[in-house]
């Protein structure tokens, strides 16, 4: 059975309304949806995934313990990551939780199309899943031009590991990816662990824990990754990111240049911000209205109605907030 998934708690409710609504507008309500709990806050989001026959809050609490397990061997098999959360204020494991996307590799679907809670579906998901015939992993987006988000580019193993080109072409943000159940059995996860353990840690990117994990779990036992940004003809590419100004809007799609967006990741639009508009402040993003559509999809009357000037969403900080900053670094 072939499925869709994602990962929430409570904090990103709207963004978790926009994006089943997104997809059962462009795929229709019988795709299954299976969302990971980030957490155990999850009295808002369960509720409404109760409401939605074809969605289901993943409770299987040995598989979630497996994976929990696992991020914490392999981070406290790094030398200095512990350190680095400290020194920003991290206690524990830093974002912990993002990795019970990994779920996935366990159950419900034999084949998962992955989408961050921040994200829009804006085109049907098949083109994605049939590549799963001939490779492992399927992405699409540009993360390959920045490969600071994915490794510890100062580590001398890096390119011990993976020759320059995979480092060039494989990597993908861990936003948007399709794979396969089975993938990462006991035997395989054990291996992957007793190779950090043995000085592959040194290379993961602390910072983003669940992408340079998932981009190594891929990577180191060389399996096969196709993506989309890389493989399509120059002109035929779309984007995916809020950052892209120059999207055209049609009908609640988004187009690139003429060819239609596969999805559109708000990454950067921090799920308090969201909280915020929807709650009536007039703060302003890129394709606010686009989400504001479909997180009201089937609520139109409860959608905000503003009448203040908007504030930009990145706006520079106030003279209040640079002194105090000043301050507290002094």
């Amino acid at each position: 059975m072939d499925g869709i998934c994602t990962l929430a708690s409570d904090p990103v409710y709207d963004q978790l309304v926009a994006l089943l609504n997104s997809i059962e507008a462009i795929v229709g309500s019988q795709m299954p949806v299976c969302v990971y709990p980030y957490n155990d806050n999850t009295t808002k989001i369960a509720a409404e995934i109760a409401r939605r026959p074809n969605v289901q809050l993943y409770d299987n609490l040995e598989s979630i313990q497996r994976w929990d397990q696992f991020a914490q061997k392999a981070w406290d098999s790094h030398l200095t990551a512990h350190q680095r959360w400290r020194q920003i204020g991290s206690s524990g494991y830093h974002r912990f939780g993002t990795h019970r996307r990994y779920c996935a590799f366990d159950a419900p679907f034999d084949r998962f199309l992955y989408m961050d809670a921040d994200t829009l579906l804006m085109s049907p998901v098949e083109f994605i899943l049939a590549k799963l015939q001939d490779n492992d992993c399927v992405v699409y987006d540009f993360q390959h031009k920045d490969l600071t988000h994915v490794y510890n580019i100062d580590s001398p193993k890096l390119t011990e590991l993976f020759p320059p080109e995979r480092l060039k072409t494989k990597i993908f943000c861990s936003g948007f990816y399709a794979s396969k159940q089975g993938l990462f059995d006991q035997e395989r996860r054990n291996w992957l662990i007793e190779q950090l353990e043995a000085g592959d840690a040194e290379v993961l990117y602390s910072m983003a824990p669940d992408q340079t994990l998932l981009n190594y779990m891929m990577m180191r036992p060389n399996l096969s990754i196709y993506n989309f940004a890389l493989e399509l003809p120059q002109a035929q590419r779309t984007g995916c990111c809020v950052t892209s100004a120059h999207f055209q809007e049609k009908d609640h799609i988004l187009y690139d240049k003429g060819n239609r967006l596969t999805y559109m990741h708000y990454i950067g639009v921090s799920s308090q911000l969201i909280a915020k508009v929807c709650a009536g402040e007039n703060i302003d993003f890129p394709y606010r209205d686009l989400f504001l559509h479909y997180r009201y999809l089937h609520e139109p009357n409860k959608k905000p109605k503003f009448t203040t000037k908007p504030k930009p969403y990145n706006q520079p900080p106030s003279l209040t907030q640079r002194l105090l900053k000043k301050l507290k670094s002094s």
